[in-house]
């Protein structure tokens, strides 16, 4: 298991409950990886030190968790050095690592999702907002960890943002707004069919009722008792076989999971972004409610084996994953302080505390060492139960100047999320606004 984080931390968690999994490592992994299986600090983003800790373990599978790796070509290298691995190409990507490159494969598939420009200087960035209006969205092109995403009404900050991208060297992507709530669904593929999982919602604010800056995310829940009946069919139709269908014809199989992050707009479900890997914290969510073993589907997605017709069984129970953050973050965040109250979260039933931005001080103490540093999640039966066992894990666990959440899914468990005017069925019907043609320059 290759990264450092949360997300990793839940897929090792998974991998642990599958039968058929022998022996788990990680590389570099974080202080609660490491109290669950053997971790080895490597640089994540190192092909050949990947490859040469992979060869030296023998192992039968390589996981890849985080972007930048990927984006480094760390599968590439694995690949060929005939190690199975699970996650995409240098290429392949590009779905994530560039923005501009993701909307012309949207394109090319039909896929429906936001018009959108790219822009290389302020002044392409100034048209681009006057033609859209507010509210405005700018994303920086490359990865920015999930925080490279500005929605505001105010034109000052959008331009100010773009600015600091091309002051960078980067260049930006400029979109309409989408209304309407969000949904995270991953898709396994093994280059040719694709198997999805749950869906799930993240928050992606640092405050509650969407309030302050972008974060990585800040909590998730799984499944969305709102969500339209068969969005996930739908989502495999128009937006996921398509791309992976689209990927395979450019001679770049796409070999991992889509993460498919959608908007579910009054005039219908569009394509927010595309990630290469599984996302941070729905992958928390998700898995922790994944009853089928994880490890056999990563391995035959890697190994172009995977069974779109395979039926994945889930608990009917609910996740809900928050987020504890440290003093400052997403800003500058403070680190290096010792954690309390990890185990006592830990023996609560249905609870599990899994580690992101954690180490170990010369103490061996648990201290702080990322801005997301952990995610208490839970298991209940519904929302409300589910939401409660999760904050009363948050609640015991100590750190100093620590910031968390406290609305995460409850609007949903008061039954305030709504899709407006729309069903998968009307949705299917709907032809895809991909660019409008009265926008001379538009790239997809």
């Amino acid at each position: 298991m290759i990264g450092p984080g949360g997300r990793e931390h839940a897929i090792v968690r998974a991998l642990l409950r599958d039968p058929y999994v022998e022996q788990v490592h990680a590389a570099p992994g974080n202080a609660g990886i490491a109290a669950d299986v053997f971790v080895h600090p490597v640089d994540a983003s190192n092909p050949e030190a990947v490859t040469a800790l992979a060869r030296e373990l023998a192992v039968d599978l390589v996981i890849v968790g985080p972007e930048a790796p990927l984006a480094a070509g760390v599968a590439d290298v694995l690949r060929d050095a005939g190690i199975a691995v699970f996650g995409p190409s240098q290429a392949a990507a590009q779905l994530e690592a560039s923005k501009a490159f993701a909307k012309q494969v949207m394109a090319a598939a039909n896929v429906p999702t936001a018009m959108a420009r790219v822009a290389t200087a302020r002044a392409e960035a100034e048209e681009a907002l006057d033609t859209f209006g507010a509210p405005y969205v700018v994303k920086d092109d490359g990865l920015a960890a999930g925080k490279g995403v500005v929605v505001t009404e105010d034109r000052d900050v959008a331009l100010a943002h773009a600015d600091e991208c091309f002051a960078a060297g980067g260049t930006v992507v400029i979109e309409e707004y989408l209304d309407g709530p969000e949904v995270s669904l991953f898709v396994l593929s093994d280059g040719r069919n694709v198997l999805p999982l749950a869906p799930a919602q993240d928050f992606k604010r640092i405050g509650n009722d969407d309030a302050g800056p972008n974060t990585g995310g800040m909590g998730a829940y799984s499944p969305l008792p709102w969500a339209p009946a068969g969005l996930v069919d739908e989502v495999v139709c128009r937006v996921a076989q398509p791309t992976i269908d689209e990927m395979a014809s450019r001679g770049t199989p796409f070999v991992g999971v889509l993460y498919c992050g959608l908007a579910m707009t009054s005039r219908g479900m569009r394509v927010i972004e595309f990630n290469a890997r599984f996302g941070d914290p729905e992958t928390q969510a998700v898995l922790a409610r994944l009853r089928t073993p994880l490890g056999g589907l990563l391995m035959a997605a890697a190994t172009g084996e995977l069974d779109e017709d395979e039926q994945l069984h889930w608990t009917p129970r609910t996740a809900v994953a928050v987020v504890v953050a440290s003093e400052n973050y997403p800003d500058k965040p403070r680190t290096g302080d010792r954690i309390s109250g990890l185990d006592e979260a830990s023996a609560l039933e249905d609870v599990q505390v899994l580690h992101a931005g954690t180490a170990h001080d010369d103490d061996g103490q648990v201290v702080s060492a990322g801005g997301r540093v952990l995610a208490v999640v839970a298991l209940g039966d519904g929302l409300d139960q589910a939401r409660e066992l999760a904050y009363k894990g948050v609640d015991l666990i100590g750190l100093r100047g620590s910031q968390h959440r406290t609305d995460i899914a409850l609007k949903a468990s008061r039954g305030l999320v709504t899709v407006a005017g729309a069903s998968a069925q009307s949705v299917a019907q709907e032809a895809p606004e991909l660019v409008d043609p009265a926008i001379e320059g538009t790239v997809l």
